[in-house]
Protein backbone atom coordinates (compact mmCIF):
# COMPACT_ATOMS: atom_id res chain seq x y z
CA UNK A 1 0.00 0.00 0.00
CA UNK A 2 1.05 3.57 -1.36
CA UNK A 3 1.80 5.53 2.27
CA UNK A 4 3.49 8.39 0.66
CA UNK A 5 1.48 12.17 -0.07
CA UNK A 6 2.27 13.21 -3.57
CA UNK A 7 1.56 17.48 -2.85
CA UNK A 8 1.35 18.04 -6.41
CA UNK A 9 -2.06 16.29 -6.30
CA UNK A 10 -3.51 19.19 -4.09
CA UNK A 11 -3.61 21.37 -7.14
CA UNK A 12 -6.79 19.47 -8.04
CA UNK A 13 -8.48 20.97 -4.81
CA UNK A 14 -9.16 23.83 -6.95
CA UNK A 15 -11.96 21.88 -8.87
CA UNK A 16 -13.49 21.37 -5.37
CA UNK A 17 -13.09 25.13 -4.15
CA UNK A 18 -15.05 26.01 -8.02
CA UNK A 19 -18.06 23.09 -7.25
CA UNK A 20 -18.73 24.49 -3.45
CA UNK A 21 -18.73 28.16 -4.86
CA UNK A 22 -20.88 27.51 -8.02
CA UNK A 23 -22.98 25.36 -5.52
CA UNK A 24 -23.35 28.04 -2.85
CA UNK A 25 -23.94 31.06 -5.13
CA UNK A 26 -26.29 29.19 -7.27
CA UNK A 27 -28.76 28.04 -3.89
CA UNK A 28 -27.85 31.71 -2.46
CA UNK A 29 -29.97 32.57 -6.31
CA UNK A 30 -32.24 30.01 -5.56
CA UNK A 31 -33.11 30.98 -2.56
CA UNK A 32 -33.87 35.03 -3.27
CA UNK A 33 -35.31 34.63 -6.72
CA UNK A 34 -37.83 30.79 -6.06
CA UNK A 35 -40.77 30.49 -3.42
CA UNK A 36 -40.50 27.44 -2.23
CA UNK A 37 -42.74 24.37 -4.00
CA UNK A 38 -43.61 26.63 -6.80
CA UNK A 39 -42.39 25.27 -9.94
CA UNK A 40 -40.69 27.90 -12.59
CA UNK A 41 -40.62 25.76 -15.81
CA UNK A 42 -36.67 26.53 -17.61
CA UNK A 43 -36.95 23.83 -20.65
CA UNK A 44 -38.89 21.08 -20.96
CA UNK A 45 -38.32 18.35 -18.42
CA UNK A 46 -36.78 21.03 -16.34
CA UNK A 47 -37.56 22.88 -13.89
CA UNK A 48 -36.58 24.90 -10.68
CA UNK A 49 -38.28 24.64 -7.63
CA UNK A 50 -37.20 25.31 -4.07
CA UNK A 51 -37.31 22.79 -1.78
CA UNK A 52 -35.05 21.98 1.92
CA UNK A 53 -34.27 18.46 2.10
CA UNK A 54 -33.30 17.82 6.24
CA UNK A 55 -32.10 14.04 5.32
CA UNK A 56 -30.06 12.44 3.02
CA UNK A 57 -30.38 11.38 -0.86
CA UNK A 58 -33.65 10.98 -1.41
CA UNK A 59 -34.53 12.73 1.74
CA UNK A 60 -33.66 9.60 3.72
CA UNK A 61 -34.33 10.20 7.39
CA UNK A 62 -35.56 13.92 6.87
CA UNK A 63 -38.34 13.49 9.41
CA UNK A 64 -36.02 11.74 11.94
CA UNK A 65 -36.55 14.59 14.47
CA UNK A 66 -33.12 16.22 14.07
CA UNK A 67 -30.22 14.19 14.73
CA UNK A 68 -29.75 13.14 11.25
CA UNK A 69 -28.15 17.11 10.92
CA UNK A 70 -25.12 16.18 12.85
CA UNK A 71 -24.59 12.16 11.36
CA UNK A 72 -24.77 13.33 8.04
CA UNK A 73 -22.74 16.35 9.20
CA UNK A 74 -19.85 14.35 10.69
CA UNK A 75 -20.58 11.61 7.78
CA UNK A 76 -19.28 14.30 5.20
CA UNK A 77 -16.36 15.54 6.96
CA UNK A 78 -15.33 12.27 7.61
CA UNK A 79 -15.79 11.39 3.99
CA UNK A 80 -14.13 14.55 2.83
CA UNK A 81 -10.99 14.23 4.81
CA UNK A 82 -10.36 10.36 3.50
CA UNK A 83 -11.12 11.61 0.61
CA UNK A 84 -8.32 14.39 0.32
CA UNK A 85 -6.32 11.87 1.44
CA UNK A 86 -6.76 9.35 -0.99
CA UNK A 87 -6.58 12.37 -3.40
CA UNK A 88 -3.37 13.28 -2.07
CA UNK A 89 -1.92 9.38 -2.77
CA UNK A 90 -2.28 9.83 -6.21
CA UNK A 91 0.53 9.40 -8.65
CA UNK A 92 0.58 11.76 -11.39
CA UNK A 93 -1.04 9.90 -13.97
CA UNK A 94 -3.83 9.48 -12.36
CA UNK A 95 -6.05 12.36 -13.05
CA UNK A 96 -9.29 11.47 -13.74
CA UNK A 97 -9.58 9.68 -10.88
CA UNK A 98 -8.25 13.07 -9.12
CA UNK A 99 -10.79 14.51 -10.83
CA UNK A 100 -13.88 12.76 -9.54
CA UNK A 101 -12.50 12.64 -6.37
CA UNK A 102 -12.06 16.48 -6.51
CA UNK A 103 -15.86 16.52 -7.88
CA UNK A 104 -17.15 14.17 -5.04
CA UNK A 105 -15.64 16.37 -2.01
CA UNK A 106 -16.53 19.62 -3.27
CA UNK A 107 -20.45 18.24 -3.54
CA UNK A 108 -19.85 16.96 0.31
CA UNK A 109 -18.67 20.45 1.26
CA UNK A 110 -21.37 22.19 -0.45
CA UNK A 111 -24.32 20.24 1.33
CA UNK A 112 -22.07 20.15 4.58
CA UNK A 113 -22.34 24.12 4.18
CA UNK A 114 -26.02 24.08 3.95
CA UNK A 115 -26.63 21.60 6.47
CA UNK A 116 -24.10 22.76 9.30
CA UNK A 117 -25.67 26.74 8.80
CA UNK A 118 -29.13 25.63 8.67
CA UNK A 119 -29.97 22.19 9.25
CA UNK A 120 -31.21 21.52 5.51
CA UNK A 121 -29.97 21.33 2.42
CA UNK A 122 -30.59 23.93 -0.50
CA UNK A 123 -32.43 21.81 -3.52
CA UNK A 124 -33.92 23.33 -6.72
CA UNK A 125 -32.79 21.51 -9.70
CA UNK A 126 -36.65 19.75 -10.44
CA UNK A 127 -36.21 17.00 -13.84
CA UNK A 128 -39.29 15.45 -14.71
CA UNK A 129 -41.27 13.38 -17.54
CA UNK A 130 -44.75 13.68 -17.52
CA UNK A 131 -46.02 13.72 -13.90
CA UNK A 132 -43.03 12.00 -12.68
CA UNK A 133 -39.67 14.46 -10.42
CA UNK A 134 -36.95 13.18 -9.87
CA UNK A 135 -36.19 13.97 -6.26
CA UNK A 136 -34.57 18.13 -6.34
CA UNK A 137 -31.22 18.27 -6.37
CA UNK A 138 -28.56 21.13 -6.87
CA UNK A 139 -24.67 21.65 -8.20
CA UNK A 140 -23.24 19.83 -5.30
CA UNK A 141 -25.59 16.71 -5.91
CA UNK A 142 -24.67 16.64 -9.25
CA UNK A 143 -20.76 17.03 -8.35
CA UNK A 144 -21.04 14.11 -6.49
CA UNK A 145 -22.74 11.89 -9.03
CA UNK A 146 -20.75 12.93 -11.42
CA UNK A 147 -17.38 12.34 -9.37
CA UNK A 148 -19.01 8.86 -8.59
CA UNK A 149 -19.60 7.73 -11.82
CA UNK A 150 -16.24 8.85 -13.13
CA UNK A 151 -14.73 6.94 -10.40
CA UNK A 152 -16.83 4.06 -11.39
CA UNK A 153 -15.99 3.92 -15.00
CA UNK A 154 -11.78 4.49 -13.61
CA UNK A 155 -12.49 1.28 -11.42
CA UNK A 156 -14.08 -0.68 -14.56
CA UNK A 157 -11.33 0.20 -17.11
CA UNK A 158 -8.33 -0.11 -14.35
CA UNK A 159 -5.91 -2.71 -15.16
CA UNK A 160 -5.38 -5.08 -11.86
CA UNK A 161 -1.76 -4.34 -9.90
CA UNK A 162 0.57 -6.90 -10.73
CA UNK A 163 1.67 -7.99 -7.18
CA UNK A 164 4.83 -9.08 -8.30
CA UNK A 165 6.19 -12.77 -9.15
CA UNK A 166 5.96 -15.17 -6.16
CA UNK A 167 7.75 -17.86 -7.69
Amino acid sequence: MNWSINPAMARWLWLSLLVVVLDQATKWVAVGLLDPFRPVPLVPLLNFTLMYNEGAAFSFLASAGGWQRWFFAVFALVTTVVLVVWLLRLKPHERVTAMALSLVVGGAIGNLIDRVLTGRVVDFIDFYVGDWHWPAFNIADSAISAGVVLLLLTSLRSEPEQMGNTS
